[in-house]
């Protein structure tokens, strides 16, 4: 799943393409992506004509990111939250130009649409297409911001890392009183939005803390620690492009380049870049975790 520094270049990507574009016609060829959040949706007549009739003739007026979500605004009201998931992947196309982001799809590059195609948005320049292949995504209407508040969708979601919000004095007490294990909470997103299995791994390791510890047992020295690791990796990363391990790419269908100054991520058994012994990989809450025995206590 794509994490914080993808997620926003992929918004900094759409927003270059598409914003101040009308919707002249919305298709939703699979309902239940529009029906709700859950994991299990049912297709919803009722709200596959809101979702329709609520976007179509409308202007984008712009496109912001909470946490791994992006949030599509309409100019006189409205608002579209979605969320890629495992697999989710838009692709816009202009003339002859097309250009992909998110989890990248073989047949989306021999023809649009496909079988993987979901949801396709005709706007006044181009063609913008959701494609799934698990649809575990979802793309989520909403005819004003009252009505996307009442749902409490980010209840349990934590400050943005780059915010003003997120301080070292509240991260030290969001970590204080929680026994679960330092990886499991990061990964929680109540105590930091965004951060998820990459980022979650190359922080720990630049604070020198092992993610296996109690978040609750860190000293203030090294929660302070986590916490500019936090801001200078995810910093980093999203100007570098993000990651992009797997098979995540940006709209302009590069790759992140912040792969290549993963400490730990996907390496374990390798020498570590600071001390040489070799890494440990174990499973965390069913994620592969990797970390350095001797440079993080």
């Amino acid at each position: 799943m794509p994490e914080l520094p993808e997620v926003e270049n992929l918004r900094l990507g759409l927003e270059r393409k598409i914003v101040g574009q009308k919707v002249k016609s919305v298709k939703v060829l699979a309902p239940k992506l529009v029906a709700g959040a859950g994991n299990i949706r049912a297709p919803s007549r009722a709200k596959t004509a809101e979702f329709i009739s609520g976007i179509t003739g409308k202007v984008i007026e712009g496109i912001e990111r909470r946490a791994k979500n992006l949030i599509f605004r309409f100019k006189g009201g409205g608002l579209l939250l979605v969320h890629l998931k495992m697999s989710g992947q838009f692709v816009y196309r202009e003339g002859k130009k097309t250009v992909e982001g998110g989890h990248p799809i073989e047949l989306s590059r021999s023809g649009l649409p496909n079988k993987h195609t979901h949801i396709i948005f005709e706007l006044s320049r181009g063609t913008l297409y959701y494609n799934d292949i698990r649809t575990f995504g979802y793309l989520l209407y909403f005819k004003n911001q009252n009505s996307f508040d009442k749902t409490r969708h980010f209840k349990y979601i934590g400050p943005e890392p780059l915010s003003k919000e997120f301080t070292r004095e509240y991260f030290a007490g969001a970590l204080r009183n929680k026994k679960s294990k330092l990886k499991s909470v990061l990964l929680g997103q109540s105590a930091v939005a965004g951060l998820g299995n990459i980022y979650a791994d190359e922080v720990c390791f630049e604070a020198g803390v092992r993610p296996t510890r109690a978040a609750s047992s860190l000293s203030a020295g090294e929660a302070g620690r986590l916490y500019s690791a936090i801001k200078r990796i995810l910093k980093r990363a999203i100007e570098t492009g993000g990651s992009s391990v797997a098979t995540y790419m940006l709209l302009d269908e590069s790759r992140g380049n912040y792969a290549r100054e993963h400490k730990v991520y996907g390496r374990g058994g390798e020498e570590c870049a600071n001390c040489g012994k070799k890494l440990k990989n174990i499973t965390l809450g069913g994620r592969t975790t990797v970390f350095c025995v001797s440079c993080q206590k």
